[in-house]
C-alpha cells in the first residue's frame, strides 16, 4: 500500500488488522520484518530557510533531492548520510525518513556528529494510528521527551516517519586527504593521533587500496596550514601524501561502501572502541574498512559467517547488514527491558515492523 499523506498513513495504521512493513526507498531491507508493506512516499521539501539553516521535508522525500537542494545554497547536511544502495545490493533511492530510522551517519562523524544530533523535529504516526510531534524548527525542546533523538535508529519499530526536520552547516570551500600507506590492521593509531590533534580533523579512515586517509575542511588557506601541520605530525606512520584533486571521491567511496558494490559475501558493521581495531582486524580478516578512527569497522566475509563469534570478545556491538545471520546482536538485558517498555508504550499492539530488531 503506498502512503502519500499523513492523514492516510493514520488512517492506514489505525485500521491495520495485523503487522506492517514499513518501506521508504527500499534501500536498506535489514532484519526479518514481517507484516503486510507499507509504503511511505510522502515526499517533499516542506520549508528551507538558508538563512536560518534549516529544512523540514516529508520522510519520503529523496535524499538525493534534498541534497541538491541545499547544496545548491552552498550548505549541506552536516552528518554526511551514505547511500548504501550498491553496496547492499538493492535497486530503489534512499529517502530521508529512512536514514533518520537507521541514523544513516558517514564520515563526517567525527566532527558534526550523528544524523540524530542534526535532527531538530519530527512528525510520525504510533502504533495507535496517532500523530505526534515533537521539537520543530528550532532546536529547542521543552516537551520532557526527546522523541526527536528517539525516532533516530529505532528502525521504524516506535512510530512511522512523516515528517523530518534537519539544522544545515555551510559546506566547506575547501579540502584535502592526507594518505598514509598503512595496512588496515596498523591504521589507527595514526588515526587517533589527528583526530587527537588541533587541525579540526573532519574525517579519518581506512580505505582499501589507498590505505589510511584523514580529511580536512574549510577555508583554502586554512586547509593549506593544517595540511602541511598535519604532513609533520603523522610523518612517524609513514610517507603522507595530499590528495586535493581526489579528495571527495575518496570519501564517497568510504561513505558508500564502493569497494564492497557488487562482490559477494555477508557485510556486517562493528561499532567498537577505536583502540580494539587493530585487533578486531586482524581477527576478522577478509576485506575491511575503517571509519570514525577505527571506531566503525566494515567487514565482507564469506557467506555464513558467524561474524560476532569471529571477533568475540570486542566492546561495542555488530550488525549484519547484508546476509543470513540475525541483523541485530541481543541487547543487555536492562536495554532490552527499557526497549519493551518503550514499544509498549508507543506500539502496544506490536503490528510495527516486528521482528525487525530481533
Amino acid at each position: 500500500m503506498k502512503i502519500e499523506t499523513e492523514e492516510q498513513l493514520a488512517e492506514a495504521i489505525r485500521t491495520a488488522e495485523g503487522p506492517v512493513r514499513i518501506v521508504g526507498g527500499g534501500t536498506r531491507p535489514v532484519g526479518q520484518a514481517a507484516g503486510t508493506p507499507l509504503q511511505v512516499a510522502i515526499s517533499g521539501i516542506r520549508l528551507y530557510e538558508p538563512g536560518a539553516l534549516t529544512l523540514v521535508a516529508g520522510a519520503g522525500t529523496p535524499l538525493a533531492e534534498i541534497e541538491a537542494a541545499v547544496a545548491a545554497e552552498g550548505q549541506r547536511l552536516p552528518f554526511e548520510p551514505a547511500h548504501w544502495v550498491a553496496a547492499l545490493g538493492q535497486g530503489g533511492e534512499s529517502t530521508i525518513g529512512g536514514v533518520v530510522a537507521a541514523n544513516v551517519s558517514g564520515p563526517r562523524r567525527v566532527q558534526a556528529g550523528a544524523c540524530r544530533d542534526s535532527l531538530i523535529g519530527v512528525r510520525f504516526v504510533d502504533g495507535r494510528g496517532e500523530i505526534l510531534k515533537n521539537g520543530g524548527r528550532v532546536m529547542k525542546n521543552v516537551t520532557g521527551y526527546d522523541l526527536t533523538k528517539l525516532m533516530a535508529g529505532s528502525w521504524g519499530t516506535l512510530g512511522v516517519l512523516s515528517e523530518v526536520a534537519f539544522k544545515l552547516l555551510p559546506a566547506a570551500t575547501s579540502q584535502a586527504t592526507l594518505v598514509i600507506d598503512l595496512p588496515s590492521d596498523a591504521a589507527q593509531p595514526a588515526l587517533a593521533a589527528a583526530l587527537g590533534s588541533p587541525f579540526d580533523v573532519s574525517g579519518a579512515g581506512w580505505l582499501p587500496g589507498v590505505g589510511a586517509i584523514v580529511r580536512i575542511e574549510g577555508l583554502a588557506d586554512s586547509v593549506a596550514y593544517r595540511a602541511d601541520r598535519l604532513v609533520s605530525l603523522l610523518a612517524p606512520f609513514g610517507a603522507v601524501r595530499i590528495e586535493r584533486e581526489g579528495s571527495a571521491q575518496l570519501w564517497a567511496d568510504l561513505r558508500d561502501l564502493a569497494p564492497f558494490a557488487g562482490k559477494p559475501g555477508d557485510l556486517w558493521r562493528f561499532s567498537v572502541k577505536p583502540s580494539e581495531a587493530p585487533a578486531l582486524v586482524a581477527r576478522l580478516g577478509g576485506k575491511v574498512m575503517l571509519d570514525w578512527g577505527g571506531g566503525l569497522i566494515w567487514a565482507l566475509l564469506p557467506e555464513g559467517t558467524d561474524a560476532r563469534a569471529m571477533a568475540a570478545p570486542y566492546t561495542g556491538h555488530a550488525t549484519c547488514l547484508r546476509g543470513a545471520a540475525p541483523a541485530f546482536e541481543p541487547e543487555p538485558a536492562p536495554v532490552a527491558a527499557l526497549s519493551r517498555a518503550l514499544r509498549a508504550q508507543f506500539d502496544p499492539r506490536g503490528i510495527l515492523n516486528p521482528g525487525r530488531m530481533g
